[in-house]
């Protein structure tokens, strides 16, 4: 070989290693059927945004939930099966305790964009909750927000005493809670299999987003939605990041996939929130499903459940989850849902106005050469 030869050799395998290094390709698992808005639009436009934000140093590769369903993305991360993936921390209490600590307070909902960037914030900037992440083996880049849960049941619900003895899927503690607190019994059954529960009439209903009509089929076996108002479920780690994978990135990449995920969860919120919300409303009209306006002691009783309840999240949160400080914690979480129920508001409904509000708040502000290691 002479030397022109063994130049041209040498110079086809330095691109052929550049050309793999600028396209690093994440394993992603999202969890959820494809109709759910973390499917679409939450990671199909992730993965859109990724090379865009990265100069395409970084694309994606989406896991089926037929491999990995939302109940297995944390072992899926920590298995290396997955790279990237939408952790819901209550299926993970025992790990990340403080996060799950804003997951027991749904009743303190405003709006959906402003939980969403609230947990966001909170998780971010919260020590007990990075070190736990860290320790799981995930690194946590942001939050959305469901729209404001109500009742979809196979049975009607006026009043306070048709309640009694409901059998409801329940999708976290608070709600649990609440029901328990207003004479239903909860259960903890997975969404996935929230269709089976009910068209078998193991279950008389459950406590979740209207969108679950659409996203889970219930539209086929509900024949109701009580307009209750249940608080949001808005503790989410939308693109938690296995500790492996992160690591090899720089932390120009690092801000770049934040950028991306950020807008990708603006997304989601606007999708799961809002937009999925009339959208299934108008599907239950077209199904025939009748829409209840509850007697006023149903409200009553749930509004009275509202404000009792911090107290015991406090008690649960020392007692259960072991957290500690637990006042002080509901106390910082409030006040960033005051703050951003007021941006949000401001913002009038502007997506976009919304995303870069959290990354000027949140994100930019984050040390990406320190961050999640």
């Amino acid at each position: 070989m002479n030397n022109l030869t063994r130049l041209l050799a040498v110079a086809s395998l330095a691109a052929l290693a550049a050309g793999t290094a600028e396209a690093r390709e994440l394993r992603l698992a999202s969890g959820a059927p494809p109709a759910h808005p973390a499917t679409d639009p939450m990671y199909n436009s992730f993965m859109e945004f990724l090379p865009e934000e990265t100069g395409g140093e970084l694309t994606g590769l989406m896991i089926g939930p037929e491999v990995v369903g939302i109940v297995a993305v944390k072992q899926a991360l920590q298995s290396s099966l997955a790279e990237v993936g939408n952790v819901l921390p209550l299926f993970a209490a025992g790990d990340l305790p403080n996060t799950v600590l804003t997951a027991d307070l749904a009743f303190l909902a405003t709006t959906p964009h402003a939980m969403g960037a609230a947990v966001t914030e909170y998780v971010v900037t919260c020590e007990e909750c990075q070190a736990e992440f860290k320790a799981m083996g995930g690194v946590f880049v942001g939050a959305g927000s469901s729209d404001i849960y109500v009742l979809l049941t196979t049975k009607p619900v006026h009043s306070l005493a048709d309640l009694q003895g409901l059998r409801l899927r329940s999708g976290g503690t608070p709600y649990a809670r609440w029901a328990e607190a207003l004479g239903a019994a909860p259960a903890q059954v997975p969404v996935s299999d929230t269709f089976e529960s009910m068209s078998q009439g193991v279950l008389d209903g459950t406590m979740a987003s209207v969108s679950d009509l659409i996203s889970y089929r219930l539209v086929d076996v509900a024949k109701y939605i009580i307009d209750v108002p249940l608080g949001t479920y808005h503790t989410t780690s939308n693109f938690t990041v296995a500790g492996g994978a992160w690591a090899e990135l720089t932390p120009e990449l690092r801000a770049d996939f934040a950028r991306a995920a950020n807008r990708s969860s603006a997304l989601f919120t606007q999708s799961w929130g809002y937009d999925r919300a009339a959208d299934a409303r108008q599907a239950a009209l077209d199904a025939g499903i009748e829409i209840i306006q509850p007697d006023q002691d149903l409200l009553d009783a749930t509004n009275a459940f509202r404000f009792s309840d911090v107290a015991d999240a406090v008690s649960v949160a020392e007692s259960q989850l072991g957290v500690t400080g637990a006042a002080d914690k509901i106390a910082r979480f409030q006040a960033l849902v005051e703050k951003w129920t007021a941006i949000t508001d401001a913002a009038n409904g502007d997506v976009d106005a919304i995303a870069a509000a959290v990354q000027t708040e949140v994100w930019d502000k984050v040390d990406w050469s320190t961050y999640g290691l």
